[in-house]
């Protein structure tokens, strides 16, 4: 419960600091995303501000208070985003991926002006101790699989409950895989794109503008770069 109240608590400052000048927003995914979205019904100039969804998942949340979404032409427009993590290390490279929007959450942080990172305490590590999400196209889905096994990788392909493929909003397959170490996220990032059929990799070495870690006590701590 105190989890969720410095959550809340962090929501406000993020908008309060991040957003409400703001006019073209990108909304990253997942449970932390959706208190931002929450948080901004608040805004009385909302509706004057424009943004970009990176799920379905978020923009169902930010239809319920009536946000304008702009279309891919103002990606390149985007003043801030705001998004949460899996892990992020020491050095603040991070892991992304877990709820499959990756790509999506790729090109609109490495498009944004300003990257706001919100996660909680536990997702601060030295170093990455879980797999890496991988977007595959599903025609390259073997012949990347082996690839990723000459890298060291142990790719396993990403399911649903009841054991179908789980499959992107872009239609393609993750192939969760996991390393002994990733001693070099920026040489892995970029190695693992060269592989064809690969479309996105879920090591983000994009440093953001700030980090909010969200504690177990209720409080929050601010990160900036």
């Amino acid at each position: 419960m105190s989890l969720q109240v410095a959550l809340q608590k962090l929501a406000y400052d993020v908008v309060t600091r991040y957003i409400k000048d703001s006019r073209v927003v990108g909304l990253g995914s997942g449970s932390t995303a959706a208190f931002i979205v929450r948080e901004m019904a608040s805004l009385e100039n909302r509706y004057a501000m424009q943004f970009v969804p990176t799920s379905l998942q978020i923009k169902v949340e930010a239809e319920k208070i009536g946000l304008q979404f702009a279309d891919e032409n103002r990606v390149p427009d985007i003043d801030v985003v705001f998004d949460g993590a899996d892990q992020i290390d020491s050095k603040f490279n991070m892991i992304k991926g877990g709820g499959g929007a990756l790509l999506r959450e790729k090109i609109l942080i490495s498009s944004a002006k300003k990257v706001v990172i919100i996660a909680d305490e536990s997702k601060f590590v030295q170093s990455f101790s879980r797999s890496v999400p991988i977007e595959v196209h599903p025609l390259a889905r073997t012949a990347v699989a082996r690839k990723l096994k000459e890298f060291g990788g142990q790719p396993v392909l990403r399911t649903l409950d009841k054991g179908y493929p789980f499959v992107t909003e872009n239609g393609n397959v993750i192939l969760d895989t996991t390393f002994a170490a990733i001693s070099d996220p920026v040489r892995m990032e970029m190695d693992l794109k060269n592989i064809a059929g690969v479309l996105e990799v879920g090591i983000f070495t994009r440093r953001a503008n700030a980090y909010y870690k969200a504690k177990n006590d209720g409080t929050f701590e601010i990160i900036t770069f």
